[in-house]
């Protein structure tokens, strides 16, 4: 559920792009991600920082893209939004010693620390290959094709990188005493 919950704002867009154009889809992204954290909220939820991240870039990136017409703003959106991600675990490792993917799965896997910074490793490399990725597509490739690569590749590309992932960490995980 939190899955759907978290690919809802970006569905709404797919359907709106697919049944309008990029600007409507633009306009439903922004309201859909609005709704999302105010849902949160009224059901006093937290919400995390990477929701409240992807709520004003969205509000920032698709608000310029409706302001000015014209649709290279919002293709920008995810990659600022990775690059963040990734500034973010290289700048909490690099600025305050803290590797930020342990704090977050720690409590869930128990792993040796060069295995966790590693890890933090992969992450941030995989969030700029991402965001490098989607400008690529962004430039190179018509818009539905980035509509369906922002959809589809993407989650594809996370999908694998997960799956992978907890393959590799199968490895290391230690048992609890």
């Amino acid at each position: 559920m939190k899955l759907l919950f978290d690919l809802f704002p970006i569905l709404l867009f797919f359907v709106a792009y697919k049944l309008a154009d990029i600007y409507v889809a633009t306009a439903v992204a922004i309201a859909a991600s609005v709704a999302q954290i105010l849902w949160l909220k009224l059901r006093a939820r937290p919400v995390e920082g990477m929701q409240w991240a992807s709520l004003a870039i969205i509000v920032v990136f698709g608000g310029m893209t409706l302001f000015l017409h014209d649709e290279t703003f919002i293709k920008w959106k995810p990659t600022v939004l990775y690059g963040l991600f990734a500034a973010v675990l290289a700048g909490g490792r690099m600025m305050f010693g803290r590797n930020l993917v342990k704090s977050v799965m720690g409590k869930q896997l128990a792993l040796p620390e060069p295995v966790w910074h590693r890890l933090s490793l992969a992450w941030i490399v995989f969030f700029v290959a991402m965001a490098a990725l989607n400008l690529v597509v962004a430039y190179r490739f018509p818009t539905d094709v980035w509509v369906n690569f922002k959809l589809f590749g993407t989650m594809g590309l996370t999908i694998a990188f997960v799956i992978a992932q907890a393959l590799w960490l199968g490895r290391y995980v230690q048992e609890e005493s």
